[in-house]
């Protein structure tokens, strides 16, 4: 089965752009990217980030605004702040080539750690992620499989000689053949290991995860400047779009009205003349985000819409952008 497997993957294996280096750096940013990004979208995002930093040292001793900016549209911004830190702790030191050593870095969990330690030093450690979780509940016709079982399963079939390949491999399996709902068993070069499709009902295992309820959030937003430059706060760490710069937001609270948090932003900022602009609305991931766009006036600095901002915050400055154009209509 392992033969096989690896003999499909070497004859089929996507052309992706950290599967031609075996930098450990460049490997684990792309990882880090894929944890959220699908792979179409996540190349352009890593190209655009490693001509921008080619080295860890590179990414080490950029300001962490400069970071973000180019992580920007990426989303899950605490990704690109774990991996500034992580870079500014190995980048005067030999970057490490096991998994545990991985591991000891700010916000590399199991999954990464496995991934780099692998591919790039071919380390044998199995990965585990949502390919390779639906590969082996299928493989073994397992509904509900477990985490702990999932690892033991994945360590046992590793391919010690080759832990970098055959890691790519079941993730490859999963992600172009063995998918979620349409699996292309006729193509599968391991079908007849297989359980689930020997059963004749592949796509029952694993049985469908339940979704998190996604939660609407309302909110109101303050711009105050222009277009070309606003003023822009950088938020708390914990919190709505936490650690991110943007224009002031504010949450409406439980049993409270938008006009509450409107007067509550507007006395924080000092800032009078409000009027109203639109509504944007914008989704992640388990939350439905509504937020009432307002302009106003206040004295304050402005600094250059050009900072790293999320697609959230984007949507909200353009509301001020189309006021403006339709000014000169």
């Amino acid at each position: 089965m392992q033969e096989q497997l690896l003999s499909w993957y070497h004859q089929n294996a996507r052309d992706l752009p950290w599967r031609r280096t075996r930098d450990p750096y460049k490997i684990w940013v792309s990882e880090v990217i894929l944890q959220q990004t699908q792979v179409v979208t996540g190349t352009v995002y890593y190209e655009r980030f490693v001509e921008r930093f080619p080295t860890v040292q590179d990414l080490a001793k950029a300001p962490l605004e400069e970071v973000l900016q180019a992580w920007e549209g990426c989303g899950y911004y605490a990704r690109a702040r774990n991996l500034h830190a992580a870079a500014k702790q190995v980048a005067d030191l030999p970057f490490p080539e096991t998994y545990e050593g991985l591991l000891a870095l700010k916000g590399v969990g199991p999954y990464t750690a496995a991934a780099v330690s692998s591919i790039a030093f071919n380390f044998p450690k199995a990965v585990v992620d949502g390919n390779v979780r639906r590969v082996l509940a299928r493989w073994f016709a397992v509904e509900q499989p477990s985490d702990g079982w999932l690892q033991d399963k994945a360590d046992e079939l590793l391919f010690q000689k080759d832990a970098s390949s055959w890691n790519q491999a079941v993730m490859e399996l999963g992600a172009t053949v063995c998918t979620p709902k349409a699996p292309k068993c006729p193509a599968c070069p391991v079908r007849d290991f297989c359980q689930a499709y020997a059963s004749g009902q592949p796509t029952a295992f694993p049985a469908p995860k339940v979704r998190a309820e996604i939660k609407e959030v309302q909110a109101v937003a303050v711009l105050i400047g222009n277009p070309q430059a606003l003023f822009i706060e950088k938020r708390p760490e914990k919190g709505l779009l936490g650690g991110l710069s943007g224009p002031p937001l504010e949450q409406v609270q439980k049993g409270e009205e938008a006009e509450d948090a409107l007067k509550r932003l507007l006395d924080r900022l000092n800032a009078r003349g409000a009027k109203f602009l639109g509504t944007v609305e914008h989704t992640m991931t388990h939350r439905h985000f509504v937020v009432q766009v307002h302009q106003a006036e206040a004295d304050v600095a402005l600094a250059s819409t050009t900072a790293a901002m999320s697609k959230l915050d984007r949507k909200i400055l353009a509301q001020l952008q189309e006021k403006q154009g339709m000014l000169f209509l």
